[in-house]
Formats: structure tokens, C-alpha cells, sequence
């Protein structure tokens, strides 16, 4: 059981290391808990830059998955799991640790995440792309354009809203992670069946984006129409 100073502890570092951005996503509890968990065991010689450089090799690892399964065998898939877990310890600290040992850099931190979030989501893409079969490749572009789509929805949000949030509704980075992870065991499990999955991921985001960007074209004329 955890004392109630430790609790204290705990809220104090939530305040301080998520202050800067809001989130939606379902497993935004159980992941701020996880990161306020890791953040004190961080070596001091780690620092934010090399976590991003870190998580930026994960989307390597995810990449390399993809050519190994296409060329060798298709159980080095599992290596983008992984690759995903690396991502997401490198992504999801960077920032964090930055505000837990209170030295922020909040603009070239956030230009650093989106270049370091699009380099990843390219070499996803880039790895299906190798991995992918007779004429689905187009899915892999697909993918990328409607992930950076996304980013530029996040983006524009920030600027209109002065709000900064990387999710959309209950899905964030985070339970994207966990999905791809699925469709990689669902790849080795049953050969085939990544065409169908990815397609109906890519379907789905590109459903999300027009919701998103329908809210935040009104969210711009709401907001024209307060200034005049």
C-alpha cells in the first residue's frame, strides 16, 4: 500500500510533468501512473533528447521487423512489438522527464516530438510498405498521409485553441501502440490478415480526421467571431 506521503509525492510530480497538455485518451490514467512510476528511475546520464533519439531507434526496430518478416520469416514481426515498447518509453519520457527535472524547453521540445513522431510514423509506413503484397502497398501511403493529417489537426488545434492534446477522443499514440501491436500477432497467427486490419485502421483514422477537422473548422469560425 502506497503512504500518504507517497501519494502526495505522486500528485505532485502528475502536476508538474503533464501541465502542459491535455489528455483524453482511455489509458490516460494508467499511463500518466507508469511514466510518474519510471521517471524517478532514470539514470541521471539519460536525458530527454537521447529518450526522443531512443524511441526514434524503436521506430527503427519496427521498420527492421517489417523487412526481416517480408524477406526471412514472418515471426520477426513480433520484433516491432518490441520496437513499439522502445517508441513508447522513448516518446512518452522525453518530455516528461524534462519537466520532472524541472529544465523544460517547451518550444524545441514540442518542434523536436513532432519531427521525432513524423520520422517514426514514416518508417512505419516505410517497413509496411516493404512488407506489403500484391498492390496493398497503398495502404502503407495511406496510413502515413492520414497519420500526418492527424499531427497537422493537432497543430492547428494548438494555435486556435491554445490547448495542446495529442488525442483524438479515447485514442491516443498510446492505444495505437497497442493496436499495431495486435495486428502484428494477428499477422504471425493468420498470414494475410494485415491487408484487412491495416486497411480498416487506415479507414477508421481517416474517419476520425474528417470528425476532427469538421470540430475544428467550427472551433476557427467560433473563434473569428469572438474577435469581431
Amino acid at each position: 500500500m502506497a503512504t500518504e506521503k507517497q501519494v502526495e509525492g505522486n500528485s505532485e510530480i502528475l502536476q508538474r510533468t503533464f501541465s502542459d497538455r491535455k489528455r483524453t485518451n482511455i489509458l490516460k490514467r494508467a499511463e500518466q501512473l507508469t511514466i510518474v512510476f519510471l521517471l524517478p528511475k532514470v539514470p541521471k546520464f539519460i536525458s530527454p533528447n537521447l529518450l526522443t533519439l531512443i524511441g526514434a531507434l524503436g521506430s527503427g526496430l519496427i521498420f527492421l521487423a517489417f523487412v526481416l518478416g517480408a524477406y526471412l520469416t514472418k515471426w520477426y514481426l513480433l520484433l516491432g512489438i518490441m520496437g513499439l515498447v522502445i517508441n513508447w518509453l522513448g516518446d512518452s519520457l522525453d518530455g516528461r522527464l524534462a519537466y520532472y527535472r524541472n529544465i523544460p524547453r517547451r518550444w524545441y521540445g514540442f518542434a523536436l516530438d513532432i519531427i521525432a513522431d513524423w520520422i517514426g510514423i514514416v518508417l512505419i509506413g516505410f517497413g509496411y510498405y516493404i512488407y506489403a503484397e500484391n498492390g496493398t502497398q497503398i495502404l502503407a501511403f495511406a496510413f502515413v498521409a492520414f497519420y500526418g493529417w492527424s499531427i497537422i489537426i493537432s497543430q492547428l488545434r494548438y494555435k486556435i485553441t491554445n490547448e495542446y492534446t495529442i488525442d483524438s477522443g479515447f485514442v491516443g499514440p498510446t492505444e495505437l501502440r497497442f493496436i499495431i501491436a495486435l495486428i502484428l500477432i494477428i499477422e504471425v497467427i493468420f498470414d494475410g490478415s494485415i491487408t484487412y486490419l491495416a486497411g480498416s485502421i487506415t479507414a477508421i483514422l481517416f474517419v476520425i480526421n474528417i470528425i476532427d477537422s469538421l470540430i475544428l473548422l467550427k472551433l476557427g469560425d467560433l473563434k473569428d467571431k469572438n474577435q469581431y
